[in-house]
This record gives structure tokens, C-alpha cells and sequence, in this order.
């Protein structure tokens, strides 16, 4: 180790070899959706070949939640999972945002139960955040995308 990279935190520790970290990311993208690829595909229309969880209590649900997504807090998966959800199908769970495993403590129920589960990053926080609508006990509502999060004179980010 250098110098330069002793005293450098991002280097303290050596980047993984090529293959490493391709096979890392490859596994990453397999466990995880972001917000704009969830809400590409719901609005592609058709079967968007998945179903959306969210994993919150009925207070928060109410509060708002992504449009056509089922309903099913976390402590009611193992008793209520088989109702809802068809195993052949698989599930995006989201919970309220990134400071929140909510939707990662849903996902491992799930895939316990047998389900096929992605985690969708961000959460309800960054479905609100990058623009898109959601629906509360009062309805349809929407904001406009924080420019922190959200690209705003683009369909998308380009990423």
C-alpha cells in the first residue's frame, strides 16, 4: 500500500478484482428494483410481470401507497400470503424508504414462503419523490420530482 492510498479512505481497502465485482452487482440487481423501473413497467401497461407488495400497517397504507399494489403488512405474511399472492408470480416489496428494512424483513417472509421477491429501493419515499402518482384514503395524489432525486425536464435519468 502507498501512501497516497493509506491516507485515502476510499482506497484504504483495495477495490474488488473485475470478476468479483461483477458477479457482486450481477447479485445485487437480482435481489433489488429502483423506484424508476418499478414505475416503467406498471406503466408500460399490460402484465408487467410482477405484483407490488407493500409491507407498512394500514395507517401508513392510507397515508399513500403505489397504485394496483397489494396490500400485506409484514406480520400478516405468513397467514395471508397464499390469498393474495400466487407463487408462480414475483413480488416487489417496498416499505417507507432507504432508513427503513421493512421491505427487506418482507421480502425474506416471502422468499421463505417460496416466493420469488425483489426488494424495490427507495421505498414509498422516493415513489413520491421522483414524481410519480399514489393513491391515499382521499384518493388519487401526486407531487413534483424532487430535483435531488428525479431528473426534471426527462422521462429518466439515462442510467
Amino acid at each position: 500500500m502507498t501512501a497516497t492510498t493509506a491516507a485515502n479512505p476510499v482506497l484504504r481497502v483495495a477495490p474488488a478484482a473485475p470478476a468479483e465485482a461483477a458477479a457482486y452487482f450481477r447479485a445485487s440487481l437480482a435481489f433489488h428494483a429502483d423506484v424508476s423501473d418499478v414505475a416503467a413497467a406498471l406503466e408500460a401497461g399490460g402484465d408487467p410481470g410482477f405484483v407490488v407488495v407493500d409491507s407498512r400497517s394500514t395507517a401508513s397504507w392510507d397515508q399513500g401507497h403505489i397504485p394496483g399494489a397489494v396490500h400485506l403488512p409484514t406480520a400478516l405474511i405468513p397467514e395471508q400470503a397464499e390469498q393474495l399472492l400466487d407463487k408462480s408470480v414475483p413480488v416487489v416489496t417496498y416499505c417507507w424508504g432507504p432508513g427503513c428494512n421493512g421491505a427487506t424483513r418482507a421480502a425474506l417472509a416471502l422468499a421463505e414462503l417460496g416466493y420469488q421477491v425483489k426488494e424495490m429501493l427507495g421505498g414509498f419515499e422516493y415513489w413520491a419523490r421522483e414524481g410519480f402518482a399514489y393513491e391515499t384514503w382521499e384518493g388519487r395524489d401526486q407531487r413534483a420530482a424532487d430535483p435531488l432525486t428525479a431528473p426534471v425536464d426527462a422521462e429518466d435519468c439515462g442510467c
